[in-house]
Parts: structure tokens; C-alpha cells; sequence
């Protein structure tokens, strides 16, 4: 049975349990066992590693914790032990025993005494927002003893995991109409990391992280030069490099485990909302050098949180600009998917936060993406706009990107569909799909939405009197169809 035949298995177990509702419940639930299971098989693999170099390893878990002991005990010649606990037994162990252990790790980060970059504190941050909805034990045995099969310490294994769980994530925020929240399509954000190249000793940041996609393509793209990277380097990787915040407690769940189960051993990631923090107060300190984001659009903010900010307005992606333009360093280079509003809308708050960007940031790339990228959960046109902390404007490369056929849930955008963007967008060349403006030209009334001039051209290039020969030739067109119609009413 393959890994996405297990998991898929697992679902259709899960389905059946009077707990479980829907796709965001199964895709939770199946979540906590797998982090569990992943969590054994770390431990295992630095208690190897620690008596290999003759150092002593603290576990996170106490035995009596540990998946090899409740979940899936095993006899001495490692055949699975009968007397596992099952039914009424195995739930009440979970609910009353387990979860409350692994909350209490949430302790240590409310009184400030674990270190917040340990393991254990990673744990305890994830729990917190956790229960079991699994009702009957039974069914619990049953997603317990699939997962045991499974082998975290395995890469190959691993990487087809991280592969099955972006897909459980997809379904669950596409069945929950929150596929924007969880789920920005993965070409989307691969064509923005290759064109932004996050390197090495760089800090990488999302302020709207959801499931954390942005983050782990990140890693992704950075795991790809581990045979350059020196110890210390991958460390910083692994530590230091990815942070970002969620407001939902059900998101950030899922992105701490999408990031861990990935291979990231200490994500930065906090629970809270972003916009509550008072941007006059970032310091250089407190900034980053990469920002990649799909932050929420079309939502409306309180009186209260827009006083955190020096031009108001209650739409949200108006306020998560004025945020990533503030947390962004000094050189630093940033991506962010904007509906497509924000670019033609000229209104006070719209044209004032334009302006800044336009003359304090370079903006030089802006990719027009096409309606439908974001269904079922939304139809709205998007952007992604490329902007660096390096001085003004001086002109914008757009690229227009236009499949041959329209985009729907079944027929979704592809790395193709994005390929010819990744290979021009440092050229900047001119196409048919892409070309130039000045920041000139824009400072009028700031809109900077996408106008591609090879279409006005092939709009335009007809005189008035061949536009009015073409209507009235289309006049007779028509006329001569009903004339025919008549005809056939009449009998002729």
C-alpha cells in the first residue's frame, strides 16, 4: 500500500466516526497521529545520534508518553503487542491523559521558562489549540496502526508525506470554503519564490501564514543548495531563517505541523493577529530580509486596529501592505498577492499607501495573474507585486499572464502556465504578455494596474468608418437570419 493510499485509508476510517465532520476535521485529526508518530521517530533518530557522538539526549516526552508505548507498543522480538489498548480504553487515555500532558507543555511558554526555539516548546504551542474529536477508540486503533507503518526517518518517505499533506490541506480548505486561508496554489507561490531566489543566512517572513505555504516552498527552494551549506548555515536554516504569524487557532495548527512535517525542525511560527501590532514601533531590529505573503482581502478592520497605522482604512490588504512595507529591510525584497483593487482603485487610502510605495520602494516587477487562480474560494482578480527596500520607483516590468483556457477548480493554474514569467522577469524583456511603464507615468493618480499595450494596439488600429462598415455588415448578417426564420414560420 503506498503512503497516499494509507492516507486516504485513513480518511475513509475516519469518516465513519461519529466525531469527525467534514474535510477540515478529518485533515486536523489525521494531523495530531501524524505529528505524534513523527515526533517518536525524531526522538529516535537524536537518541541515535547523541550516543553515536557519546552525549546524552534529553527526550521531549516521558516514556509513558512516547508513541512506542501507548500507541503502539511493540513485544521484545518487535511484533505488535495484543494488549494495546482499544474501545473506550484507548479514549479515555487519549482525553483524560495524553492531550492534557502535551498541553501542559504550554505552560512553559506562558511562564517564559522553555527555550522558544526547543522542540518542547514547538509542542506545546501546537497543542494548545488541540483536542481529539475521534470518537470511538475503535476507529482511533484502527488510524493508529496505519500510521505506526509508516517511517519518519526515511527522506524519501518523507518528502512523498509532505507531498500527501499539502493535498490533505487543499481538500480541507477548499471543502471549508477557506482555500485562501490554507491554500494559495502552489505554482503561484513556487514562480514567486524563484523570481525573489531567498538565500542562504536570510530571514524569510509571512505576516498571514496560514498553512504556511509561502514558508515551506521557502525551504524547499533553500534545501535545494544543502550540498553548499556549511553546518552552520543549515542550522540557521533550521532555526533561525522562517517566521510568521496566523490569527486563526485551526490554521496555525496546521502550519506549525505543515512546516515540521516538511523537515523544519524549529519554525518561527505565533499565534496572533498581525495587524494589532502598531508599525510605528518596528525597529530595523525587528524586520526581515524576504517577505512572501497572501495576506486576507476584502475584509474590514476595526477604528481600534487602524490606529496602528499612519494612513487608515478599515480593508485589510490596504493595512497588511502598510505592515510589509514597514517590516521589510533595508535591501530586503518582498512578494505579496494583492486582489487586483488595490491597483486600480484611487480613492484616498488606496492612492496614499500607492504613493509610498511608488516613491520610498522600488516596485519593479508587478505579475497580473488571471480570475480563477483562487477558486472555489475566490474569483477576485489578483496581483503579485515585487517590490525591494532600495529607493523609489523608476519604472514597473509588467507580466500578463493569460492560459489558453479558463481556469476553473478542476482545471487550476500550472508551473507551465507561469514559466515564461520566472524565465523573463530578470531580463525584463518586452513580449506580447509583457512590457514597461515608468513610474512617471503613474504618479497622476497611481493606478497601476495591469494595461497591456500590445492588446490597445489590436484594439485601436481600426478606423471609424471600418468599425462602421463592420457593424453594418454584421447588421445585414443578422437581418437575413431573421428573414429566414420568417420564412420557415410562414411555411415558404
Amino acid at each position: 500500500m503506498s503512503l497516499q493510499q494509507k492516507i486516504d485509508r485513513i480518511t475513509d476510517i475516519l469518516r465513519r466516526d461519529d466525531g469527525i465532520s467534514g474535510a477540515m476535521h478529518y485533515t486536523e485529526q489525521t494531523s495530531w497521529v501524524l505529528f505524534l508518530k513523527f515526533l517518536d521517530d525524531y526522538e529516535s533518530e537524536k537518541r541515535d545520534e547523541a550516543e553515536l557522538s557519546g552525549k546524552a539526549y534529553q527526550p521531549v516526552l516521558d516514556e509513558a508518553h512516547r508513541w512506542s508505548t501507548w500507541a503502539c507498543p511493540k513485544n521484545a522480538d518487535g511484533t505488535k503487542n495484543l494488549k494495546a489498548d482499544s474501545g473506550d480504553d484507548l479514549i479515555k487515555y487519549v482525553n483524560e491523559e495524553l492531550f492534557p500532558y502535551l498541553k501542559s507543555f504550554a505552560n512553559s511558554i506562558v511562564t517564559g521558562g522553555a527555550d522558544p526555539k526547543s522542540f518542547a516548546y514547538k509542542v506545546g504551542a501546537t497543542f494548545q489549540y488541540l483536542d481529539n474529536k475521534v470518537a470511538s477508540g475503535h476507529t482511533l486503533r484502527e488510524v493508529l496502526d496505519i500510521v505506526d507503518t509508516l517511517n519518519f526517518q526515511s527522506s524519501d518517505e518523507m518528502f512523498e508525506l509532505s507531498l500527501v499533506y499539502e493535498g490533505l490541506l487543499q481538500n480541507m480548505g477548499d471543502a471549508g470554503g477557506y482555500a485562501g486561508e490554507f491554500y494559495t496554489p502552489r505554482p503561484v507561490v513556487r514562480a514567486m519564490i524563484k523570481a525573489i531566489d531567498p538565500q542562504p543566512g536570510q530571514t524569510i517572513y509571512d505576516a498571514a501564514a496560514g498553512s504556511c505555504g509561502f514558508l515551506v516552498e521557502a525551504f524547499d527552494h533553500l534545501k535545494s543548495k544543502k550540498s553548499e551549506l556549511s553546518t552552520e548555515q543549515w542550522n540557521f536554516i533550521q532555526r533561525d531563517t522562517f517566521f510568521g504569524f496566523e490569527k486563526t487557532s485551526l490554521a496555525y495548527v496546521m502550519g506549525m505541523m505543515n512546516m515540521i512535517l516538511h523537515g523544519i525542525e524549529s519554525p518561527n511560527l505565533y499565534r496572533g493577529n498581525t495587524l494589532t501590532q502598531n508599525i510605528r514601533d518596528i525597529q530595523e531590529k525587528d524586520r526581515y530580509d524576504i517577505i512572501l505573503a497572501n495576506p486576507p482581502f476584502g475584509g474590514k478592520e476595526k477604528d481600534q486596529i487602524q490606529q496602528n497605522f499612519p494612513i487608515k482604512a478599515n480593508a485589510t490588504e490596504l493595512l497588511f501592505m502598510q505592515h510589509f512595507m514597514k517590516t521589510l529591510k533595508s535591501g530586503g525584497k518582498a512578494a505579496i498577492v494583492v486582489p487586483e483593487g488595490v491597483l486600480f482603485q484611487t480613492n484616498s487610502a488606496f492612492k496614499q499607501v500607492k504613493q509610498e510605495l511608488l516613491e520610498n520602494f522600488n516596485l519593479h516587477t508587478i505579475l497580473s495573474l488571471p480570475a480563477g487562480v483562487f477558486l472555489p474560494y475566490s474569483g477576485v482578480k489578483t496581483n503579485v507585486l515585487f517590490f525591494e527596500r532600495s529607493g523609489g520607483t523608476s519604472d514597473i516590468w509588467y507580466y500578463e499572464c493569460e492560459p489558453e483556457q479558463k481556469l476553473t477548480k478542476n482545471k487550476p493554474i500550472t508551473d507551465e502556465h507561469l514559466k515564461e514569467f520566472v524565465e523573463l522577469c530578470n531580463s525584463r524583456e518586452t513580449t506580447d504578455r509583457s512590457w514597461t511603464v515608468s513610474a512617471r507615468n503613474l504618479a497622476e493618480d497611481y493606478d497601476i494596474s495591469a494595461k497591456n499595450p500590445s492588446k490597445q494596439r489590436d484594439t485601436e488600429h481600426l478606423t471609424p468608418n471600418d468599425i462602421l462598415k463592420q457593424v453594418r455588415n454584421k447588421e445585414k448578417f443578422v437581418s437575413g437570419l431573421l428573414d429566414e426564420i420568417e420564412d420557415l414560420l410562414a411555411g415558404k
